[in-house]
C-alpha cells in the first residue's frame, strides 16, 4: 500500500492541485487537510467560516498553513458562480434560488471546481452519497461520450493490485454500461500503474450458460471490443476463470486472459460490492475507494465512517485523477 501511495505522492510533486474539502469542521477533514498542505501535497481548499475553521483546527491542534479557507457567504466569487450555475442549470434555478443552493457547502465547492478554482473535491464524511454526486452529476457532468459515472475500488495485497468495477453506483447496468464501465476501469488502472486485462465477469464462461444475464455480459464485451479496440479484455469469464491459470487453460484455452485479469468487471452492483467485501474481509485486502470514474472533473465520497487516513488518501487520489 505504501508504494501505491508513494508513486502517487510523486506524480503530484510540483503540480500545485488544488483540492476542496466542503465539510471543514469536520475533525477528520481537518486533521487530513493540515497534514497534506504541511506536506505540500496539494493545497485543501476548506470551505466554512473562516473563525469557525481556525477555532476547531486550533483546539485540534491543526496546522492550517498553505491551505485556503473559503466562506460561501463572503467570497468575492458568488456572482459570478450564481451566474454561472444559471447558466448550467439551463433555466432550472432562478439567480436567486441559485445563490440560495450555492450557500449550500457541496454545491459551492463543486462550482469551484466546474469553473477551475480547484480541480477536484472530496467529501461524504459528514454528507450521504446522494449529497456529494448530486452537484457533480448537475454541474461537472460526465466526460463526452460517457453516458454515466461508476465507482472503483482499487484492491490492495502487498504488491498486488487490482480493480473492481462497479462496486458503487450502478445498481443494474445494461451491455452500454458495462462496456463503459470496462473502458473508464482501463483508465484508472492506469492511474495506478496498473496495465489493465480486464475481465468481464459472470456465472457463466465463454457461453457455458444461457440466459439473459450471460447475453448482457457477452454484449457489453463486444460493444467494448468495439469502442476501445486495443484493449486486453475478454468475457464472459467465471471469476475463477479469469483469475486461476489452469482454470482458464481449461475453460478459455483460446482467450487472451489466461488467468491473469487484474481489472474485474462486475455484472451488477449486488455482485460487485459482495466481492469486494469478501475480498477485503476474507481475503485481507485493503480496499481503496470508492473512486469515482467518468466525470470532467474529479470528485469522490468518503464513507460517513471514514478515518483521517481514509480522507487523507482520497485526497491524493483525487489530486491524481486530475492530472492529464
Amino acid at each position: 500500500m505504501s508504494d501505491l501511495f508513494t508513486a502517487l505522492k510523486n506524480k503530484l510533486s510540483g503540480q500545485q492541485v488544488k483540492i476542496v474539502f466542503p465539510e471543514g469542521l469536520d475533525e477528520r477533514i481537518l486533521a487530513a487537510a493540515g497534514r497534506l498542505a504541511q506536506e505540500k501535497l496539494l493545497t485543501p481548499v476548506i470551505i466554512g467560516h473562516n473563525e469557525e475553521v481556525y477555532q476547531k483546527a486550533s483546539q485540534l491542534q491543526v496546522e492550517l498553513e498553505g491551505a485556503e479557507i473559503v466562506d460561501p457567504a463572503s467570497d468575492g466569487r458568488l456572482d459570478e458562480l450564481v451566474q454561472s450555475f444559471v447558466e448550467r442549470r439551463k433555466g432550472k434555478a432562478t439567480e436567486e434560488e441559485a445563490r440560495n443552493i450555492l450557500m449550500d457547502e457541496n454545491y459551492f465547492g463543486t462550482m469551484l471546481v466546474y469553473k477551475g478554482y480547484a480541480e477536484g473535491l472530496v467529501s461524504g464524511a459528514a454528507h450521504s452519497t446522494a449529497d456529494t454526486v448530486r452537484p457533480a452529476l448537475q454541474i461537472i457532468k460526465t466526460k463526452q461520450g460517457v453516458q454515466k459515472t461508476s465507482g472503483v475500488f482499487i484492491m490492495v495485497r502487498g504488491e498486488e493490485k487490482y480493480v473492481f468495477a462497479d462496486c458503487a453506483i450502478n445498481i443494474a447496468p445494461d451491455s452500454n454500461d458495462l462496456a463503459e464501465i470496462a473502458i473508464e476501469s482501463a483508465k484508472t488502472a492506469e492511474m495506478f500503474d496498473i496495465e489493465p486485462r480486464i475481465a468481464m465477469l459472470s456465472f457463466s464462461t465463454k457461453g457455458s450458460a444461457k440466459s439473459p444475464e450471460t447475453e448482457k455480459v457477452a454484449e457489453a464485451l463486444r460493444i467494448a471490443k468495439e469502442r476501445a479496440p486495443g484493449l486486453a479484455i475478454d468475457g464472459e469469464f467465471q471469476f475463477d476463470a479469469a483469475f486461476v491459470p489452469a482454470v482458464a487453460k481449461k475453460k478459455a484455452p483460446d482467450s487472451i486472459i489466461q488467468g491473469d485479469a487484474n481489472v474485474f468487471i462486475f455484472p451488477g452492483l449486488e455482485a460487485g460490492n459482495i466481492g469486494y467485501k469478501i475480498a477485503q474481509r476474507l481475503g485481507n485486502f485493503e480496499a481503496v475507494g470508492p473512486i469515482l470514474q467518468g466525470l470532467n472533473a474529479p470528485v469522490n465520497d468518503l464513507s460517513r465512517g471514514c478515518s483521517e487516513e481514509d480522507v487523507y488518501k482520497l485526497a491524493l487520489i483525487t489530486a491524481a485523477q486530475s492530472l492529464k
